[in-house]
Order: structure tokens, then sequence, then C-alpha cells
């Protein structure tokens, strides 16, 4: 396991327990970002990334019964936290690294991904691999429940002109990595990129 991994799993192992206490409030953002997929029932959708999986439910609330709903993270903590929830009654929870997903290739319609690509170590590769397992014209949705401005101003820092998250650097990382982007919202009350799988 590399060293970046290893810090992703210390960092939220040691915050899983509390973390749906920390930020209660973002159910209903959750569920606005996931509306803005799409998504039909009996879609094929995954949540890279999931953490706690307070996306699960309204993913499984837009794919239906007959639709697969995944949750993969790295941190077994947090995997254990969506479980405690009942999030898992929603999808199936897997411990997975977004480098190298068991999944097929073109297997999926949609990845939901919140806070997931600060914390790539490859954004590109890691990019590219949530590229090869979702079908030509599926999706991506990268959120975060507040944006830019504001999460920098919560982590004490500045933005900088090099945040992979900045339009200007974002859209052409998507692009180069299979994606091509369709929105842009950077505002106080979220941050979401969507962007559709190349052919």
């Amino acid at each position: 396991m590399s060293d970046d991994h290893t810090h992703v799993q210390e960092f939220f192992g040691s915050r899983a327990a509390d973390w749906d206490r920390r930020f209660p409030d973002d159910g209903p953002a959750y569920a606005a970002a996931v509306a803005e997929l799409g998504l039909r029932p009996g879609d094929r959708v995954l949540d890279a990334g999931c953490g706690t999986g307070r996306a699960l439910t309204p993913l499984r609330a837009a794919v239906g019964p007959s639709g697969l709903v995944l949750g993969a993270d790295l941190t077994p903590a947090m995997l254990r936290a969506a479980v405690r929830a009942g999030r898992d009654r929603d999808g199936r929870v897997l411990l997975a690294d977004v480098a190298a997903l068991p999944l097929r290739s073109r297997s999926l319609d949609a990845v939901f991904a919140a806070g997931l690509i600060a914390h790539l170590p490859d954004p590109a590769g890691n990019l590219r691999e949530l590229a090869r397992v979702v079908r030509p014209g599926g999706v991506l949705a990268l959120f975060h429940p507040i944006g830019r401005a504001a999460l920098a101003a919560r982590q004490g820092r500045q933005l900088t002109p090099g945040d992979l998250r900045a339009e200007p650097n974002l859209r052409p990382l998507l692009a180069g990595s299979g994606w091509n982007t369709t929105a842009y919202i950077d505002e106080a009350a979220r941050f979401l990129a969507l962007a559709v799988r190349a052919d």
C-alpha cells in the first residue's frame, strides 16, 4: 500500500465514527447532486470514495430496486460506519481502491464521487480508471457539499491557482482522462462538476 493510501486511511479512519455527526445537514445537498446525474430505474452506479455512504440512499432512490448501487472506499472504518448507519441496505459496500476497481470495463452507467478528487494520489490515472468502468455516454459527478472557497475557509487555507478543482485545471484533467465536462458549478453551497464518458 502506498504512503498516500496509508495517509488517507489514517485521516478518515480516525474520523469515521463521528463523520456524520460533524456534517449532519449535508443530506439534501447529496440528494440534489444525485438528481443532477439523470439516473433512470435499472441503471448501475458507483459511489467512488463512498465514505459513510451518505449518497447510497439517494442513489438507490434514483435507480430503483432493479438498479445496482455500489459504494467503494479505501478506509475500512468508513465502510463500517456506513453499515452501522444501515446504508448497506441501499447499496453493496466494497473495500476497494479507485485506482484498481474490481469491476468489468463499461459495466456502469454512472459514477458519483463526493470529496474524492482532492484525495487521489494520481488524479489523471484514477479518473481514467473511473472512465474504464463506465460505458460511453455514462456520467461522472464530482461533488462537494460546499464550494471551493467555503471549504478552503473551513480548512484555514487560501485558494491557489493550482487547485485541482479550479475550472481551468479540472476541465483539461477530465478531458485527458476520458471525460467531457458538461457542467461546472462552484458556489458557496456546493461544488459540482459533471462529465460524460467519451466514446
